[in-house]
Order: C-alpha cells, then structure tokens, then sequence
C-alpha cells in the first residue's frame, strides 16, 4: 500500500496534467460542431485503416481454405469438358451408325483431389509423392494432372498415399499428338530441362507449326484425349530419316506443384479384361 502511495505522489502532477488533458478535450469536442466533426472524421479513418488490417490478416489465414475451394470447382469444370468431349465424340459415332445409348455410358471419367506431399525436379528419375492412396481409390496406372496439363502416372499405392512416376522421367513415355491432327509420337524427358520434353516418333509427313499444342492421343485408359501438354518450341532431328522429333515447352510447373487431380477411368476393367481375352487367343 505504502509503495502504491508513493507511486500516485510521485506522479501525481502527471496525472492531473493527463486528466486535465482529457477534460478539456472532451469538453472541445462535444461543445463545438466543427471539432466534433474532425475528431468523428478522423476516428473513422483510423477505425478503417484497423478494420482493413485486420480483414486482410483473416483473409490471409483464410486462404488455404479458398484455394483448395478453387481447386474443387476448378476440378470439377475439367472434368465436365473431358466428359462433354467424350459425349460430343460418342454422339457423333451414334448420329454416323443412327443408334442410340444412355447419358450413363458417357460419363466415363472422375477426378480425384490429391496434395503434392513431396516431389523432386533435379534427377533423372523424378518421382512425386501425393496424400492420397488405395482407400482412397487411387491404384496403379492412374494419369495425374494439375490444372495446367500432364504430371505423370501413379506406379505404387499405398493405403494413404502413392507415388507418382513424374513426366520429368525418362522412364516414362506418354502417347501424344499435334492438337487437331492424328499423327501419334511419344514423348520422353531428356533428363536436362524441367520445363522442356522432346516429342519423339512424329511420322516425317505430319503437319505441324512452332507453338502448335501438344495434348495426349487416348491411346490408353490412364489419360482421356486432349489432355494439354506443352508447345511446340523447336523441330530436331530425328535419330530415324522417317521421323521428327519436337522439343515441347511444357505447361505444368513442376517446382510448383500443389494439388493435382488423379483421374479415374471406369472403363479401365473392361478394356483391360478385352485386351487380356485378345492377347489369350492368340
């Protein structure tokens, strides 16, 4: 008690002076128009400079939140196009052969959401670890992609993960083509450039054009038709006279990646059990 005591007398001047201060400013400002006006003004300026701040700090923690929203709407417009191009494409057999089929039959892929939980650029074999396994639906030989293009194809599974053989591998190699043509090539990593990939096996007498798009054939069940890959940025010589091969700029930055999409064919049983029956026979 005693020390607080002292701690008043010694101040006391201080704050008197303070509670002065603040008397007569209250008394200012509320008995005049004009400054009450300037001290509301400028009360509100400082409030929405506070109020600003703290709506960017939550906005900012609130992100994460948004961008992966973003990627699900995102996701799924990717993949209502994929299927509308398999439905365009199944209508146009239908209305050629004049039979009919169900809506059902046409939707035949699906996407799957994934985070990247590790990835590596600067080998020659790169591989991609993502937070999404077998109970999760993910198995072998699925394609992954990101909302810019081609990633690679899922080769090990586990119950809450999987490994991804990146396209930055040159022990992958991906069925392409020219966008609007249907020469087939396949494209390959020279282990040099992870933003560039070398489209090999183009038949010499394919038409094509520097920043011409490459997109993937649909010669397989792991990626549907049109999948983007990359440009064109250069013509090179092919090891064969009878080839071209293309050096691609690819569209996906794979130092980047974030959430990819891992996509599920349903069709993927029935062609392999087919192609199993044709390989039986012979």
């Amino acid at each position: 008690m005693r020390n607080l005591i002292e701690f008043f007398l010694r101040y006391s001047s201080w704050m008197l002076f303070v509670a002065y201060m603040a008397a007569g400013c209250f008394m200012l400002f509320h008995s005049n128009p004009w400054q009450h006006h300037v001290m509301l003004t400028s009360a509100n300026a400082v409030s929405a400079v506070v109020y600003k701040g703290a709506s960017n700090l939550t906005a900012y923690f609130h992100l994460r939140d948004i961008n992966e929203d973003l990627q699900r709407r995102n996701s799924a417009l990717e993949l209502e196009v994929i299927n509308l191009k398999q439905q365009l494409e199944r209508t146009r057999e239908l209305v050629y052969a004049d039979t009919m089929t169900t809506d059902s039959a046409l939707q035949r892929y699906s996407f799957i959401l994934a985070r990247v939980i590790n990835n590596t650029t600067h080998r020659t074999h790169n591989y991609i670890t993502i937070d999404k396994g077998s109970a999760d639906g993910i198995r072998p030989e699925m394609g992954v992609m990101d909302q810019n293009g081609v990633v690679g194809i899922v080769n090990v599974t586990g119950p809450h993960s999987a490994r991804v053989i990146s396209l930055l591998n040159n022990h992958l190699r991906l069925s392409c083509k020219v966008k609007g043509h249907d020469h087939v090539g396949s494209l390959v990593w020279d282990g040099t450039d992870p933003e560039e990939a070398i489209l090999e096996e183009l038949p010499r007498h394919a038409v094509f054009e520097i920043g011409d798009t490459i997109v993937t054939s649909g010669f397989s069940t792991v990626f549907p038709e049109g999948v983007p890959i990359g440009t064109i940025v250069k013509g090179l010589r092919d090891h064969d006279e009878n080839f071209f091969a293309l050096r691609v700029r690819l569209f996906t930055d794979f130092t980047t990646l974030g959430t990819v999409r891992i996509i599920a064919d349903s069709m993927t049983d029935e062609i392999r059990e087919v192609e199993r029956d044709i390989i039986d026979k012979k």
